[in-house]
């Protein structure tokens, strides 16, 4: 039987995105919204100087209309759309800061921290006190169980959210990279939301729909970047909805390509004050080590989504 809570969202998603971009591209470049590459970054990135930045106000607009016109009947996908839209907000200070003050840090490590800590924390209470589902968690291969933590499920909830985010955003570096890992990703959702009847399979189907109308754009060559805006809403998305299907364990497993990402950057700096200079990677994240290696960004975005869909289908299996 087809589900229309699926496909509908999605067309409307990928309408309102893929409709945008001729006016929000243009837009961003008259705005001087454009991308700015470190100079110790990737020599071959150097050219993409000047790109429109901040794109994912597309993915934004699409995946927010399609969720505003199913909340009322699947009141479940709000927990979800606040998480992305709040990181999503995190990501437009952070590029904000940028493009308009030329500083390609964007936030202090400290100020964005602060920031993501407390909309974890909104997120939190909004989970236990506002949509109860308990923080029961799913155990991978245990035939459906689940767990009750005590109180570290609240440690647990920030850990795996603070670290999807900035997972996903690390990912976010290549043209399409991160937009076909994450449709990959919410095809996930997809089945496992239908499987378990939870109700949230609207918010999946929006997303998938918004991020194929931005890899419109956003595909090799690129004509526009998502920035963090659009990152830091992925991440926020992924573990929204890892929370609202009680599977944040799971992530280790769907999310292997966030996971491989954050764990390059982490090895590297790591190994890095060790040695004084010495260095795993060509360069981190591990997209740029296969850059350096001689890979082709599609080659790249192309391995990267197979790896993530082996990843969900072992998920699938241990659900």
């Amino acid at each position: 039987m087809i589900d229309y809570s699926i496909i509908i969202p999605a067309l409307i998603a990928f309408a309102v995105s893929v409709i945008l971009g001729p006016f929000v591209i243009p837009m961003l470049r008259n705005l001087k919204m454009s991308n700015t590459e470190r100079k110790e970054g990737m020599e071959t990135h150097l050219k993409k100087a000047g790109t429109p930045t901040m794109g994912g106000i597309m993915i934004l607009a699409g995946f927010t209309v399609a969720c505003i016109f199913f909340i009322p009947r699947f009141p479940k996908l709000g927990p979800v759309l606040f998480l992305t839209l709040a990181f999503g907000l995190i990501g437009f200070i952070d590029d904000y800061l940028k493009v308009v003050k030329h500083n390609s840090d964007g936030l202090i490590a400290w100020q964005k921290l602060i920031l993501e800590f407390g909309v974890t924390l909104v997120f939190c209470l909004y989970m236990r006190f506002g949509t109860g589902i308990p923080m029961t968690i799913r155990i991978p291969f245990a035939g459906g169980r689940m767990a009750d933590i005590g109180f570290l499920a609240v440690p647990l909830l920030f850990f795996a959210v603070l670290g999807t985010v900035n997972a996903v955003n690390f990912t976010d570096g290549i043209d399409g990279l991160s937009s076909s890992v994450t449709i990959v990703v919410s095809l996930f959702f997809v089945v496992v939301s239908q499987t378990l009847e939870s109700g949230t399979g609207p918010a999946a189907g929006a997303l998938i729909g918004a991020l194929m109308g931005f890899l419109v754009y956003n595909a090799y060559p690129a004509k526009v970047f998502m920035g963090d805006m659009g990152s830091l809403a992925l991440g926020g998305f992924v573990a929204g909805m890892a929370y609202m299907l009680q599977m944040p364990l799971f992530i280790l497993l769907f999310g292997i390509v966030y996971l491989c990402e954050i764990l390059s950057v982490m090895i590297q700096v790591t190994y890095f004050k060790a040695t004084h200079g010495k260095r795993v990677f060509k360069m981190t994240p591990i997209h740029h080590h296969f850059e350096k290696c001689g890979w082709s960004e599609t080659r790249i975005v192309a391995v990267f989504s197979v790896v993530a869909a082996i990843g969900s289908l072992i998920a699938l299996l241990a659900v």
